[in-house]
């Protein structure tokens, strides 16, 4: 029996010492931890005929590294005032032309035009995996149907509608006097006799 207090309080000894040098680890500054801790950059994306376009969301960017595999994409950067460190590995749902595929850096994000290696197949969506990404998203702003053939009638309707928003709407009559016309009276109308 007293080998078995013995063992135990050998155990609490090694265990609070243990305890102690994790101690002081945790007591480190919280930079060597952040130095080497990459979170994924929040993206979007859309489809189109030839090429599958992806836009990392990040504000003041340096340090940018894009690699073009023939079926993965490999983003890192830094960004913010914050200094703070990124990373996305992508598999790819379908294989590119990773010499066709480029990147361009603006303040706000990063835009990565990847160049299909079969142009003409629709992509339902950019990853390998059906697993949702927390941190991916379809860019309906830039995503178009170009499967239906009906891009022509698209880019028809879109130059109408830039066309109608450039006209302003400054030569049209203004309209809210429009009721006063039907009281005056018109030149050619006579009084109606009254029915009998």
């Amino acid at each position: 029996m007293k080998s078995a207090t013995a063992e135990n309080s050998a155990h609490k000894q090694a265990f609070s010492e243990g305890a102690r040098d994790a101690g002081d680890s945790m007591q480190r500054p919280a930079s060597s931890f952040t130095l080497c801790h990459r979170q994924p950059a929040t993206a979007k994306w859309y489809d189109r005929r030839d090429s599958v376009f992806i836009e990392f969301c990040l504000e003041d960017s340096k340090d940018v590294q894009v690699n073009f595999n023939k079926s993965k994409l490999d983003f890192s950067c830094v960004s913010g005032t914050d200094d703070i460190k990124h990373q996305n590995t992508v598999e790819l749902f379908g294989e590119i032309d990773p010499k066709e595929s480029k990147h361009r850096r603006t303040d706000r994000s990063v835009l990565c035009c990847l160049r299909k290696a079969e142009p003409g197949k629709s992509w339902p969506r950019l990853t390998k995996d059906k697993t949702k990404c927390n941190w991916l998203s379809v860019d309906f702003n830039n995503w178009k149907d170009w499967e239906d053939d009906s891009d022509e009638d698209l880019s028809s309707f879109d130059k109408f509608s830039e066309m109608m928003n450039s006209m302003g709407g400054d030569d049209l009559p203004d309209l809210d006097g429009a009721d006063d016309v039907h009281d005056s009276a018109d030149s050619d109308d006579e009084k109606m006799p009254d029915l009998e």
